[in-house]
Protein backbone atom coordinates (compact mmCIF):
# COMPACT_ATOMS: atom_id res chain seq x y z
CA UNK A 1 0.00 0.00 0.00
CA UNK A 2 0.85 3.64 -0.65
CA UNK A 3 2.53 5.53 2.31
CA UNK A 4 0.20 7.61 4.04
CA UNK A 5 0.31 10.25 7.22
CA UNK A 6 2.88 11.98 8.75
CA UNK A 7 6.52 11.32 7.32
CA UNK A 8 5.10 8.90 5.36
CA UNK A 9 4.21 6.48 7.82
CA UNK A 10 2.57 3.57 6.39
CA UNK A 11 -0.48 2.22 6.25
CA UNK A 12 -1.41 0.18 8.93
CA UNK A 13 -3.66 -2.64 8.26
CA UNK A 14 -6.48 -4.35 10.90
CA UNK A 15 -7.69 -7.54 9.91
CA UNK A 16 -11.23 -8.34 11.55
CA UNK A 17 -11.18 -12.08 12.12
CA UNK A 18 -7.25 -12.20 11.76
CA UNK A 19 -7.12 -15.55 13.82
CA UNK A 20 -9.19 -17.40 11.30
CA UNK A 21 -7.51 -19.36 8.46
CA UNK A 22 -8.10 -17.03 5.72
CA UNK A 23 -7.68 -14.16 8.19
CA UNK A 24 -4.64 -15.71 9.11
CA UNK A 25 -3.39 -16.23 5.81
CA UNK A 26 -3.77 -12.39 4.79
CA UNK A 27 -2.07 -11.35 7.78
CA UNK A 28 0.50 -13.41 7.00
CA UNK A 29 0.80 -12.40 3.60
CA UNK A 30 0.75 -8.45 4.59
CA UNK A 31 3.37 -9.07 7.58
CA UNK A 32 5.72 -10.59 5.07
CA UNK A 33 5.00 -7.50 2.79
CA UNK A 34 6.37 -5.13 5.29
CA UNK A 35 2.78 -4.35 6.22
CA UNK A 36 1.86 -3.60 9.58
CA UNK A 37 -0.78 -5.38 10.89
CA UNK A 38 -3.26 -5.46 13.88
CA UNK A 39 -4.63 -8.95 14.14
CA UNK A 40 -8.12 -8.62 15.64
CA UNK A 41 -10.63 -11.70 17.00
CA UNK A 42 -13.84 -11.90 19.20
CA UNK A 43 -11.03 -11.97 22.04
CA UNK A 44 -8.20 -10.28 23.13
CA UNK A 45 -6.83 -13.32 24.14
CA UNK A 46 -7.06 -15.59 20.42
CA UNK A 47 -5.76 -12.53 18.94
CA UNK A 48 -2.78 -11.92 20.72
CA UNK A 49 -2.16 -16.03 20.02
CA UNK A 50 -2.60 -15.31 16.31
CA UNK A 51 -0.05 -12.16 16.70
CA UNK A 52 2.32 -14.43 18.15
CA UNK A 53 2.36 -16.58 15.61
CA UNK A 54 2.70 -14.06 12.37
CA UNK A 55 5.93 -12.85 14.52
CA UNK A 56 7.50 -15.96 14.99
CA UNK A 57 6.83 -16.98 11.27
CA UNK A 58 8.20 -13.57 10.24
CA UNK A 59 10.73 -12.04 12.52
CA UNK A 60 10.84 -8.40 12.83
CA UNK A 61 7.14 -7.94 11.43
CA UNK A 62 4.87 -5.19 12.63
CA UNK A 63 2.10 -6.66 13.82
CA UNK A 64 -0.39 -7.16 17.58
CA UNK A 65 -3.59 -8.79 18.15
CA UNK A 66 -6.39 -7.35 19.70
CA UNK A 67 -10.02 -7.08 19.70
CA UNK A 68 -12.32 -6.84 16.68
CA UNK A 69 -13.71 -3.48 17.59
CA UNK A 70 -10.45 -2.07 19.23
CA UNK A 71 -8.89 -3.40 15.80
CA UNK A 72 -10.80 -1.56 13.35
CA UNK A 73 -10.47 1.64 15.68
CA UNK A 74 -6.99 1.67 15.24
CA UNK A 75 -6.62 0.54 11.40
CA UNK A 76 -6.20 2.46 8.52
CA UNK A 77 -7.68 0.12 6.30
CA UNK A 78 -9.51 -2.74 7.58
CA UNK A 79 -9.96 -6.12 6.10
CA UNK A 80 -13.02 -8.32 7.28
CA UNK A 81 -12.36 -12.15 7.16
CA UNK A 82 -15.19 -13.63 9.12
CA UNK A 83 -17.78 -16.55 7.85
CA UNK A 84 -20.94 -15.13 6.34
CA UNK A 85 -22.93 -16.31 9.72
CA UNK A 86 -21.31 -14.23 11.63
CA UNK A 87 -20.89 -10.87 9.18
CA UNK A 88 -24.09 -9.00 10.29
CA UNK A 89 -23.10 -9.01 14.01
CA UNK A 90 -19.19 -7.87 12.79
CA UNK A 91 -19.90 -5.41 10.89
CA UNK A 92 -22.57 -3.85 13.27
CA UNK A 93 -20.09 -3.77 15.97
CA UNK A 94 -17.18 -1.84 13.55
CA UNK A 95 -19.26 0.28 11.64
CA UNK A 96 -19.35 3.15 14.38
CA UNK A 97 -15.38 3.03 14.10
CA UNK A 98 -14.73 2.56 10.25
CA UNK A 99 -16.15 6.03 8.84
CA UNK A 100 -14.06 7.62 5.93
CA UNK A 101 -11.70 4.16 6.35
CA UNK A 102 -11.59 1.99 3.17
CA UNK A 103 -13.15 -1.76 4.47
CA UNK A 104 -12.97 -4.95 2.42
CA UNK A 105 -14.88 -7.52 3.00
CA UNK A 106 -14.18 -10.94 2.21
CA UNK A 107 -17.24 -12.79 3.05
CA UNK A 108 -18.91 -15.31 0.83
CA UNK A 109 -22.49 -16.81 1.72
CA UNK A 110 -21.57 -20.12 2.44
CA UNK A 111 -24.49 -22.22 3.61
CA UNK A 112 -22.98 -25.29 5.28
CA UNK A 113 -23.53 -28.39 4.68
CA UNK A 114 -23.70 -27.88 0.98
CA UNK A 115 -20.97 -25.35 0.55
CA UNK A 116 -20.35 -26.69 -3.13
CA UNK A 117 -23.70 -25.01 -3.98
CA UNK A 118 -24.32 -21.29 -4.57
CA UNK A 119 -26.59 -20.03 -2.14
CA UNK A 120 -26.77 -15.92 -2.70
CA UNK A 121 -28.75 -14.18 0.55
CA UNK A 122 -31.91 -12.75 -0.53
CA UNK A 123 -30.48 -9.27 -0.65
CA UNK A 124 -28.25 -10.42 -3.99
CA UNK A 125 -25.04 -11.28 -2.70
CA UNK A 126 -22.62 -10.64 0.78
CA UNK A 127 -21.59 -7.41 -0.64
CA UNK A 128 -24.95 -6.14 -0.40
CA UNK A 129 -25.67 -6.97 3.14
CA UNK A 130 -22.34 -5.20 4.39
CA UNK A 131 -23.27 -2.04 2.60
CA UNK A 132 -26.46 -2.25 4.48
CA UNK A 133 -24.36 -2.92 8.06
CA UNK A 134 -21.95 -0.33 7.25
CA UNK A 135 -23.71 2.26 5.90
CA UNK A 136 -22.01 4.94 3.26
CA UNK A 137 -19.83 6.03 5.52
CA UNK A 138 -17.27 3.42 5.04
CA UNK A 139 -15.54 2.96 1.90
CA UNK A 140 -16.69 -0.53 0.85
CA UNK A 141 -14.56 -2.93 -1.17
CA UNK A 142 -15.03 -7.00 -1.55
CA UNK A 143 -12.01 -9.14 -2.57
CA UNK A 144 -10.22 -11.83 -1.64
CA UNK A 145 -13.23 -13.88 -2.40
CA UNK A 146 -11.25 -17.07 -4.59
CA UNK A 147 -8.08 -17.34 -3.39
CA UNK A 148 -7.72 -20.29 -0.36
CA UNK A 149 -5.61 -19.85 3.50
CA UNK A 150 -3.69 -23.10 2.20
CA UNK A 151 -2.11 -20.83 -0.66
CA UNK A 152 -2.05 -17.58 1.03
CA UNK A 153 0.29 -19.42 3.68
CA UNK A 154 2.99 -20.66 1.12
CA UNK A 155 5.70 -18.56 -0.17
CA UNK A 156 6.64 -16.47 -3.10
CA UNK A 157 3.96 -15.68 -5.47
CA UNK A 158 0.44 -16.72 -5.42
CA UNK A 159 -1.00 -17.86 -8.89
CA UNK A 160 -4.32 -16.24 -8.17
CA UNK A 161 -6.23 -13.14 -9.38
CA UNK A 162 -8.01 -11.34 -6.78
CA UNK A 163 -10.99 -9.63 -8.33
CA UNK A 164 -11.67 -6.01 -6.58
CA UNK A 165 -15.27 -4.73 -6.58
CA UNK A 166 -16.63 -1.04 -5.14
CA UNK A 167 -18.63 1.34 -6.25
CA UNK A 168 -15.39 4.17 -5.56
CA UNK A 169 -12.56 3.38 -8.16
CA UNK A 170 -9.40 5.08 -6.45
CA UNK A 171 -10.86 2.74 -3.28
CA UNK A 172 -10.38 -0.35 -5.45
CA UNK A 173 -7.52 0.81 -7.01
CA UNK A 174 -5.85 0.50 -2.94
CA UNK A 175 -7.16 -2.69 -2.12
CA UNK A 176 -5.69 -3.82 -5.71
CA UNK A 177 -2.44 -2.52 -4.76
CA UNK A 178 -2.58 -4.38 -1.38
CA UNK A 179 -3.13 -7.76 -3.46
CA UNK A 180 0.00 -6.81 -5.09
CA UNK A 181 1.57 -6.30 -2.00
CA UNK A 182 0.85 -9.59 -1.09
CA UNK A 183 2.18 -11.76 -4.02
CA UNK A 184 -1.31 -12.02 -5.68
CA UNK A 185 -2.75 -10.05 -8.79
CA UNK A 186 -5.36 -7.98 -7.86
CA UNK A 187 -8.00 -6.99 -10.66
CA UNK A 188 -10.58 -4.04 -11.55
CA UNK A 189 -13.95 -6.52 -11.04
CA UNK A 190 -16.74 -3.50 -11.47
CA UNK A 191 -18.92 -1.95 -9.07
CA UNK A 192 -20.47 -3.73 -6.05
CA UNK A 193 -22.94 -5.17 -7.38
CA UNK A 194 -20.86 -7.61 -9.51
CA UNK A 195 -19.41 -8.91 -6.07
CA UNK A 196 -22.23 -11.65 -6.85
CA UNK A 197 -20.42 -13.41 -9.12
CA UNK A 198 -17.04 -13.88 -6.99
CA UNK A 199 -18.95 -15.12 -4.05
CA UNK A 200 -20.95 -17.54 -6.45
CA UNK A 201 -17.95 -18.69 -7.75
CA UNK A 202 -16.40 -19.99 -4.70
CA UNK A 203 -18.84 -22.18 -4.19
CA UNK A 204 -17.93 -23.59 -7.87
CA UNK A 205 -14.26 -23.26 -6.61
CA UNK A 206 -14.85 -25.47 -3.64
CA UNK A 207 -17.04 -28.46 -6.48
CA UNK A 208 -13.80 -27.96 -8.34
CA UNK A 209 -11.31 -28.77 -5.30
CA UNK A 210 -13.80 -31.89 -4.36
CA UNK A 211 -13.88 -33.38 -7.52
CA UNK A 212 -10.16 -33.36 -8.41
CA UNK A 213 -8.63 -33.67 -5.39
CA UNK A 214 -6.76 -29.76 -5.25
CA UNK A 215 -5.16 -29.87 -1.52
CA UNK A 216 -4.11 -26.29 -1.92
CA UNK A 217 -7.36 -24.92 -3.72
CA UNK A 218 -8.44 -24.13 -6.82
CA UNK A 219 -8.04 -20.18 -8.02
CA UNK A 220 -8.74 -18.06 -10.57
CA UNK A 221 -6.69 -16.54 -13.64
CA UNK A 222 -7.95 -14.15 -16.53
CA UNK A 223 -6.00 -14.43 -19.39
CA UNK A 224 -5.36 -12.08 -21.77
CA UNK A 225 -4.26 -9.31 -19.48
CA UNK A 226 -0.17 -8.70 -19.20
CA UNK A 227 1.58 -7.27 -16.09
CA UNK A 228 1.27 -10.75 -13.70
CA UNK A 229 2.62 -10.95 -10.71
CA UNK A 230 5.07 -13.94 -12.12
CA UNK A 231 6.34 -11.25 -14.85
Amino acid sequence: MTTDGPAGAQTVLAIVGGSGALGGGLALRAARAGIPVIIGSRTAEKAAEAAASVAAAVPGAAVQGVENVAAAKAGDMVLVAVPFASQAETLAAIAPHVAGKIVVDTTVPLVPPKVARVQLPPEGSAAACAAKALGPEARLVTAFHNVSAQKLRGEGPVGCDVLVFGDEPEARAAVIELADRMGLRGLHGGVLDNAAAAEAMTSVLIAVNKRYKVAEGAGLRITGIGGTSED
